[in-house]
Formats: structure tokens, sequence, C-alpha cells
């Protein structure tokens, strides 16, 4: 039996490891575009840009695992095609490959910008290790960096730019950073943190075009305003890889559509990760997700599926980031909610906000809180009604929220 896995990212490497955790003694070969084995992405905005993290750090595995377990990679290469009748995949250098049971893993690539300028050097975008690796040697203390995008992505990339003492400006089409994702209490506790921390940040602005003669020297929008840069860096979203999977007849809709235990309706296809539109047990409702605890779990799924032990992935989703001194843990999904509660003070430093509609909780952003992260995990799986006045008061231990 041999198992072929399109992608080589975070999923791939788990669903490896995964199959050869479940019993599964046939081939397995890992086929992906870059020239790097399967790697964490979240270090790419944070510890490997800073320069806190070396390359080989990022990597999921050493090579001794792949050796070691009889995994091949085939880097450096795409899948061009997928004949799902005669069970091949054909390779972007013509080659041809036969498998049994097939794995999406394409992960999603970045949204970028179509304005004018947009093709100038010294615009950059951080999904790969290249992009990071490329921004990275790029940085120099004093520069001029523009960050076109105020969620996840640009606040830690705009964070790891003043640990390297360049200027940094945050450019925000919304009302406020992190809009999508947070309450306005959270990002107005970001939005001081990275004022405190010499960022200008700029909301309610669209960015309208980059100039300069063949480097970005400026940014600028359509209220007519203008910002220097040296270097500028877009975070604006992803869109899923599903290319291959729509030419080869799958179901796609926002991600390559799975059941709960990440199978195609191809019995011998199945996806995990970014790309992957999937049911969600505890809330209900099929989603797509772009985070490292979906792309862990769902290949785990994906595993026993090809094992013949299917298993269904019902999860609480789970997120982070870190942005100098602060770690944001985000459990569970707020959209929907019809009331927030903050539980400490955001001066602190420390706190925590409880999403919640018709008094179920849904989601807990905890800002430097790991209990409160913790036990909204345990709340959110139970579909726990806590008390409002209880998440509140900090007398209260969160342990007598349940």
């Amino acid at each position: 039996m041999s198992v072929i896995i399109i992608g080589a990212g975070h999923a791939a490497g788990q669903l490896a490891a995964s199959l050869r955790m479940e019993g599964y003694d046939g081939s397995i070969r890992i086929i992906g575009d870059e020239p790097y084995p399967p790697y964490q992405r979240p270090p790419l905005s944070k510890q490997l840009l800073s320069g806190d993290m070396e390359l080989e750090q990022v990597y999921l595995k050493p090579d001794e695992f792949y050796e070691t377990n009889n995994v091949e990679l085939t880097l450096g290469k795409s899948v061009a095609s997928i004949d799902r009748g005669a069970k091949t995949v054909t390779l972007d250098d013509g080659e041809t490959v036969s498998y049994e049971k097939l794995a999406l893993t394409t992960g999603a690539r970045v949204r970028k910008l179509s304005i004018p300028g947009s093709d100038l050097d010294g615009i950059f975008y951080v999904r790969a290790i290249d992009d990071t690796l490329g921004l990275r040697d790029r940085f120099a203390p004093g520069k001029k960096l523009v960050v076109v995008g105020g969620g996840y992505i640009g606040l830690e990339v705009a964070a790891a730019a003043r640990k390297q003492g360049m200027n940094v400006t945050v450019l925000e089409m919304a009302d406020r950073v992190m809009n999508r994702v947070v309450a306005p209490e959270v990002s107005a506790f970001y939005e001081k943190a990275h004022r405190d921390h010499g960022v200008t940040i700029v909301t309610d602005v669209l960015v309208s075009g980059f100039t300069g003669d063949t480097s970005v020297t400026a940014v600028t929008c359509a209220d007519g305003s203008s910002y220097e840069a040296d270097l500028a860096v877009v975070g604006v979203g992803v869109i899923p890889n599903t290319e291959l999977a729509e030419a080869a007849g799958l179901a796609c809709s926002n991600g390559i559509v799975v059941d709960d235990m990440a199978r195609t309706e191809d019995p011998d296809v199945v996806s995990a990760g970014d790309c992957t539109n999937h049911p969600n047990g505890v809330y209900g409702i099929n989603l797509r997700l772009e985070s490292v605890q979906n792309a862990v779990d769902q290949a785990k799924a994906a595993a026993k599926a090809i094992c013949g032990k299917p298993e269904t992935y019902s999860a609480v989703p789970w997120f982070w980031s870190d942005q100098y001194d602060i770690k944001l843990q985000i459990v569970g999904l707020s959209q929907g909610y019809d009331q927030a509660v903050v539980r400490g003070n955001p001066d602190d430093s420390e706190f925590s906000v409880f999403y919640l509609r018709e008094g179920t909780l849904l989601a807990v952003d905890a800002i430097n809180s790991p209990r409160e992260y913790m036990m909204g995990r345990k709340l959110i799986t139970d579909h726990a009604k806590p008390d409002p006045a209880k998440i509140a008061d900090t007398s209260v231990s969160v342990k007598e929220l349940v």
C-alpha cells in the first residue's frame, strides 16, 4: 500500500508521523513545492523573523525521523494534476506516481494586493520560510517599515521589527486592529501596547498604492496620506489552495470539503489543514480554520481514516499570538457573540474576555492568563453557561465558573 501526501506543511508532517503511530507500514511520500521539510508556520512572523530562532528549529522533525520511518521527501516540486480514476498524480516535471491513498494538505497562500506599485521591490508577504528570511535580511535599525493590515501577522511583524530598532507604521482599513477576531477591549489593549513600544497605528485608512522607482519608498492611501517606507509588509489574509482538488472533481467550498473524519467524497482521498472546509461538532457548523491545532488534530484523524480506524474529529479550536512580552491565547470561536465579559484589568496586562451567546460560552481571549484559557476550553466543550457576574469578579476563582 502507498500513501502520497501533497503539500509539505504542518498537516503533512503530522500525518506522516501519525500514520506510523497507527501502525501503517506501507510507503509514504510527501511532495512539497518548497525546498524545506515540513515546518511550523507560526514562528515565521515571530521568533524566526526576530532572530530568536534558527531555521532548523522551525522544522517539525529532524532528518533522521524521515529516514528512520521510511518517509520519502520530494521537495522543490509541485503536483500538476490528479487522476482519481487511474489513482495517479503527475508532478510538474512530468513524473507520474501511483497511489492507493491520497492526502491533500495543500494549505493556503497569501492574498496579494493588485494596486499601483504592488510589484516594487521591498514589498513582502509572510507565509513561507523564504519570505521570512528575505525580510529578516533587510531589517536594520532606523529603517522605516510600513505594515499593511492590523491582524495577527501584521502586528507580530511590527513587534519583531521594533525589537530590531526599526520605525514601524501599521495601516488598518477597519476601525481597530484585529477587528474580525477580538472584542474592542482587546483591540484597544493591543493598540496601546504597540504605541507604547513606539509603533504608529493608523486605522480607518485604505491603502491605494505603493510608490518608488524600482523599490518601494512610500505607501499611499485613498485619503491622500502617504507614509515613507524602506520596506513594506502586507498581511491581508490567505486563500485556500483548492485548485488541484477542484480540477480533480472534488467538492470545494471555501476549502476542500471533508467530513468529520477528514475524508473527501472519494474514499481514497483525505484532506487536512488550512485547505479544508470541515464540520465542527462543538459549534455545529462547517468552517475552515487557519490554525496549528486544526492541522495537527485533523491530520491525526486523516491517518486513522487511511488506516481503517475512522474516528470523529471534533475539537474546540485554539490559537495564539506572541507580541513583545504579551501572549494572547484564544480558545473557541467568538463570531456571533452577544455579550463580552472582561475579567481582570487590561492596565495590568493580564486579563481575559469571555464571549457568550444567549448565555452559552463561545470563546475566551486570555492575555497573559493561562488559567482562564485552560478553564475556557473545558467550559466551551461542556457548552457551559457561566454566570457573567462571577466571570467579571476576580475574587471568584476561575474554577468556580464551572
